[in-house]
């Protein structure tokens, strides 16, 4: 095992000497050593619980007979970062908790880690990192909170940002937003429906990197400690197997995680992570394999923001399980971590409720859940949410209303400035542009408090949070500030979006483009620190914001 070098020989009783510090033993000494990345802090709703999972997690290595050694991860809550200059650092977190958990499980030679993880970047960074190091691990993500309850009604943080969308039209008032405020989020676990952080943590158990029944279960179930502390003694097992990531995650499993995607209605985020992730792998997914697999799959479960159902309501009928066993004709096999194959677990599940988790032959969507759009606007491609698109907004023609940042757009939105007919551009936000691509939760909802999410559309070479829905269409690529062609858009411009038929247009000539392009002058955020270095790696939304 790797960790020899720091347990074996006389070469090795410096190292030796720190650890018997650390309380170890002779008998220590002959176990595997086994990392454990744990993200708890107290800021992050989704991440309160996450020590309790670590110890579970612990007590499972311990009685595999492995030695654990736990370690932190830093993590942001988008919601919380929302809307403000910390929205930035998001999707930097992505890369930068990639890189703590190369930094201390290399740094110190650990034959296998386990990443205790929840919300939205500090999952994908982990399996990130688990791909590009290729050392036996596995995943338990914190699960998602009960959905809050008001008048009979469930609630989640998008309630409350739309609720502010009312509140700016002038359709409620300041008491109505604070209670929706207070109802909400009732607890610790990620905000409950089926946003980033929990597209993420489904998606890591149908690529086999999580235990079966981990990416739906709760934060407040109890069956999410018993499956941390099974976690724990099968990272052992995988160790002395020496079965690693590269093992379990390949083409065929990053393909079925997209198709899962698509039939639950996941965050346009994925549409990052996932080709991101594979990166790491040594494989390539694209915009274009999300596309293909999307006009194929049906979306058959309608989970917020796109429909009325919450996690909670998924994993009680059933699960990834439940989901895998609706699409079994469509999967590739592939291994998990758990031991079982894909198709295994797929045949062996029972779909415990029809209507939260429909047959093929009645889905809510005859497509999956995103559709990538191209056109003269976006060449690389950009990204929409089409299963939480209204039939009226599936295809739509408006004039341009340009805006160089997410503050000013929000600014016209509140002041009622944006009327129906507009299309809201809203262009350096891009990885490179803010830096940091941050997501825009506050312009889509208040477009939806305010009435009208059936007659104005929004594109931006930023991102939307997964809570985001209605005519919101993102990671336009080439991105502003490569001088992409959203960089020429003028106010008054008409612009062409059909998501059925996946074209996104201005309607100017070719010839009138490359004239307004060479006359661009790209709009300049001054950047220090890790936005500096981020803004010099990263490439655009349509290569999943990868750094290169």
């Amino acid at each position: 095992m790797r960790s020899e070098v720091v347990r074996k020989g006389i070469e090795s009783a410096p190292a030796r000497s720190l650890l018997r510090a650390d309380g170890l033993t002779d008998e220590d000494f002959e176990k595997p050593f086994i990392g454990i990345a744990n993200s708890w802090n107290d800021i992050i709703p989704g991440h309160l619980h996450l020590n309790e999972l670590s110890e579970a997690v612990k007590e499972g290595i311990i009685e595999a007979g492995g030695k654990p050694f736990m370690f932190g991860v830093p993590g942001i809550c988008d919601g919380i970062a929302m809307g403000h200059n910390g929205m930035r650092y998001s999707l930097i977190s992505r890369d930068v908790i990639s890189d703590c958990c190369e930094v201390v499980v290399e740094g110190h030679a650990f034959d296998g880690w386990v990443g205790i993880t929840n919300c939205d970047k500090i999952t994908p960074g982990m399996l990130m990192a688990a791909g590009r190091m290729n050392l036996p691990a596995i995943m338990v993500t914190g699960g998602a909170m009960e959905p809050g309850r008001l008048d009979g009604k469930d609630l989640d943080l998008q309630s409350v940002f739309e609720a502010l969308g009312s509140y700016s039209a002038g359709t409620v008032d300041e008491n109505f937003v604070r209670t929706i405020e207070c109802a909400a989020c009732p607890g610790k676990g990620s905000c409950s429906g089926l946003f980033t952080a929990n597209s993420m943590a489904c998606l890591t158990e149908v690529m086999g990197m999580s235990l079966t029944g981990c990416g739906t279960s709760l934060a407040v179930d109890g069956k999410k400690l018993a499956i941390a502390r099974e976690t724990g003694k099968r990272i052992v097992e995988l160790v002395k197997k020496d079965i690693k990531p590269r093992d379990i995650v390949s083409m065929k499993s990053l393909r079925n995680a997209v198709r899962i995607d698509m039939a639950i209605g996941g965050s346009t985020n994925t549409a990052l992570h996932i080709p991101a992730i594979s990166k790491e792998f040594g494989q390539n997914i694209t915009l274009d394999d999300f596309d293909k697999i999307s006009r194929e799959i049906p979306h058959i479960t309608s989970i917020r923001p796109s429909g009325i159902y919450s996690m909670k309501d998924l994993d009680s009928a059933g699960g990834m399980p439940a989901v895998l066993n609706r699409l079994k004709d469509f999967m590739e096999d592939a291994p998990t971590a758990g031991g079982k194959s894909i198709m295994q677990i797929a045949k062996e599940a029972k779909v415990l409720n029809d209507e939260v988790l429909r047959p093929l032959n009645n889905p809510f969507h005859k497509q999956g859940g995103i559709a990538i759009l191209k056109g003269n606007l976006a060449p690389q491609g950009s990204v929409v949410k089409q299963v939480a698109v209204s039939e009226k907004m599936m295809k739509f023609t408006g004039k341009a209303r340009v805006f160089d940042s997410e503050s000013d757009a929000t600014a016209a939105i509140k002041s009622g400035k944006i009327v129906s007919g507009d299309v809201i551009v809203i262009r350096y936000e891009g990885p490179k542009g803010a830096p940091g691509m941050p997501e825009m939760l506050s312009p889509t909802s208040l477009i939806m408090g305010r009435g009208l999410g059936d007659s104005v559309a929004l594109i931006t070479d930023g991102r939307f949070s997964g809570a985001t829905r209605g005519g919101a269409i993102g990671h336009v690529s080439p991105e502003a500030y490569e001088k992409g062609p959203i960089s020429a858009v003028k106010d008054g411009d008409i612009i062409e979006i059909d998501i059925k038929e996946r074209k996104l247009n201005v309607k100017i000539s070719d010839a009138e483009m490359k004239e307004r392009l060479s006359k661009v002058k790209i709009v300049e955020r001054p950047v220090t620190g890790v936005q500096k270095k981020y803004r010099k790696l990263v490439t655009n939304g349509a290569n999943g914001a990868y750094l290169e």
